[in-house]
């Protein structure tokens, strides 16, 4: 099929949700083909959403490197960070890249235009004092069993959200060996740790997660209480309230507990390559926001230890 045969009119994109066929048949590769998790499908379908607003009613393929250029900067303009855009841009070139692979398009228009530069910003991590005491709030409702395995399993392993929600029972958590096996990001597979604590944690809620199925056919490790797969929204809201319990005084959310394993780990070990590994990162240099994390600890260590770390007077 080529591109002309692709080809649809705006008007069938009346309803600011509707997508240009092209776009939906992107995201129906992305889905089908590449394994993609529903949050990237989300992502990805708001900034081609994005780019079809600002087409302003021509087609995708009929654009070249300048306007993109321009597209960006009326994002600058509108207050969107050079993080964002550039996570924009890495969709939009995605769309290209399939375009030119798959319909004939010659050329990628955005393969070359980056991003106005930002300041790194470094990602939030709990202390290790601040994540026991998350990790050891008091439980007391029947559910708290599933949620105190859920979180400990975060932070154990360095799991993504998505990850841990499609975790299946009998599918790839090894409790006997302590070993996970999860599918990330462009369907990678990897196989993770458990520690000890949250090992433990896992083996009571397998014991009580049976009361709360309606059949013996529901496959999901970690189920609601009317015994579906419990969401990753979800899963955001049971941590957010279980660190309001633990009495932290910040809003925690799960990717700061895989923020927090990595920072841990890089701090206890040095080894940046095993890290890497265990996060599943594609490039060392995703790890490497966490060398700055440690570097701020080693510094505050050195201030408080260091006999000559302090001004004299």
């Amino acid at each position: 099929m080529s591109i002309t045969d692709d080809k649809r009119s705006i008007e069938s994109a009346r309803e600011p949700e509707a997508l240009l066929p092209l776009f939906e048949a992107y995201l129906a590769y992305l889905s089908d083909q590449r394994r993609a998790a529903a949050l990237t499908l989300e992502s990805y379908g708001s900034d081609l959403w994005r780019l079809q607003h600002l087409l302003e009613g021509r087609e995708p393929a009929l654009i070249g490197p300048h306007d993109v250029r321009r597209f960006v900067a009326r994002l600058h303009g509108e207050g969107l960070g050079g993080r964002s855009i550039g996570r924009v841009l890495s969709a939009w070139r995605g769309f290209y890249r399939w375009l030119v692979r798959h319909h004939g398009l010659p050329t990628n228009p955005v393969a070359h235009v980056r991003p106005p530069r930002s300041l790194q910003r470094l990602p939030q991590v709990l202390s290790q004092e601040q994540s026991k005491a998350l990790l050891d709030a008091q439980a007391d409702e029947p559910l708290d069993v599933r949620d105190r395995a859920m979180f400990e399993l975060f932070y154990s392993s360095g799991l993504r959200v998505a990850e841990l929600a499609g975790l299946d029972v009998g599918a790839g958590l090894d409790l006997v060996e302590g070993l996970v096996t999860v599918t990330g990001k462009r369907g990678k597979t990897r196989i993770v740790p458990v520690g000890g604590i949250a090992t433990e944690c896992l083996g009571k809620w397998i014991s009580q997660r049976p009361a709360y199925l309606r059949g013996p056919d529901e496959p999901a490790l970690f189920v609601t209480r009317t015994g579906t797969r419990l969401s990753p929204s979800a899963i955001r809201s049971r941590l957010a309230s279980w660190a309001v319990r633990s009495g932290l005084g910040i809003h925690v959310y799960p990717h700061m507990l895989r923020h927090s394993f990595a920072t841990h780990m890089l701090q206890e070990s040095g080894d940046l390559r095993a890290v890497q590994e265990l996060l599943g990162h594609a490039s060392i240099r995703s790890t490497q926001v966490y060398t700055h994390l440690d570097f701020q600890h080693l510094a505050k260590v050195y201030d408080s230890a260091h006999p000559r770390a302090r001004k004299s007077g």
